[in-house]
C-alpha cells in the first residue's frame, strides 16, 4: 500500500492551494482520496504504483508541493476518512514528507525496505529535476504527448511541425522520463513488498 503525504511549500507567502489539489485528483482511482490532514497538508492512499508516480511527478511539476511517499502495510479496514488511517505506510509517508521539504526535487520515499525505498527516491529525484528544468515549450510538448496518440498528432495539436515536436521532446528528455517512470514504478512496487 502507498500513502502520499503532500505539504504545500511556502504556504505562508502563498494562497491556499489545497482546494485546487483536491479538485484536480478527485476523479483519480485512489483507495482513499486526498484529504486535508492539517493546515496545508493532504494525504491519499493507493495500491497502484503507476498512479502514485503519476500524481507525485505531477505535483513536483506544479512546483508548490513537497511530496512524501510511504510504502508498507496499513491497518485494515481503512477508515472512510483518509487522515484517520494508521499503519506502517502512514508513518513512512510522514517521514518522507518531512525529508522532502529539504530534498532535491522536493520528493522523498520511505518504506520497509530502506534500500529499495532509497533507490525509488533516487529515480524520482532525477525525474523531478528533469521535469522542473524544462522550458515552457518542453512542458507543453510533454503534456500534449501524455494524451496524444502519436508525435504527429501532438505536433498538430500544438500547431508545430513534426520535426519541431521531435526537437522539443528531445530537449525536454521525454524518452528518459518514460524510462525513469517505469523504473520508479518497479522500485515502488518492490519497496511495498511486491515483486514487479
Amino acid at each position: 500500500m502507498f500513502v502520499l503525504t503532500v505539504d504545500q511549500r511556502r504556504s505562508r507567502r502563498d494562497i491556499d492551494r489545497v482546494p485546487d489539489l483536491l479538485d484536480r485528483y478527485a476523479e483519480r482511482s485512489l483507495i482513499r482520496p486526498f484529504d486535508r490532514t492539517a493546515g496545508d497538508e493532504v494525504q491519499a492512499v493507493s495500491d497502484d504504483p503507476n498512479l502514485v508516480v503519476d500524481i507525485a511527478l505531477d505535483l513536483v511539476d506544479d512546483g508548490s508541493w513537497s511530496v512524501g511517499i510511504g510504502a508498507g502495510a496499513t491497518e485494515q479496514p481503512l477508515p472512510d476518512i483518509t487522515r484517520a488511517g494508521r499503519g506502517e505506510a502512514f508513518e513512512a509517508a510522514r517521514d518522507a514528507v518531512t525529508r522532502a521539504k529539504t530534498a532535491p526535487g522536493a520528493i522523498a520515499v520511505s518504506g520497509p525496505s530502506d534500500d529499495t525505498a532509497a533507490d525509488a527516491q533516487a529515480v524520482l529525484t532525477l525525474l523531478a529535476v528533469l521535469i522542473t528544468r524544462r522550458s515552457d515549450e518542453g512542458r507543453s510538448a510533454t503534456a500534449t504527448m501524455r494524451t496524444a496518440t502519436s508525435q504527429a498528432v501532438a505536433a498538430a495539436e500544438l500547431g508545430i511541425t513534426r520535426q519541431a515536436m521531435s526537437q522539443r521532446l528531445a530537449v525536454a528528455g521525454w524518452q528518459a522520463e518514460l524510462s525513469g517512470r517505469n523504473a520508479a514504478v518497479r522500485l515502488l512496487a518492490r519497496a511495498d513488498g511486491g515483486v514487479s
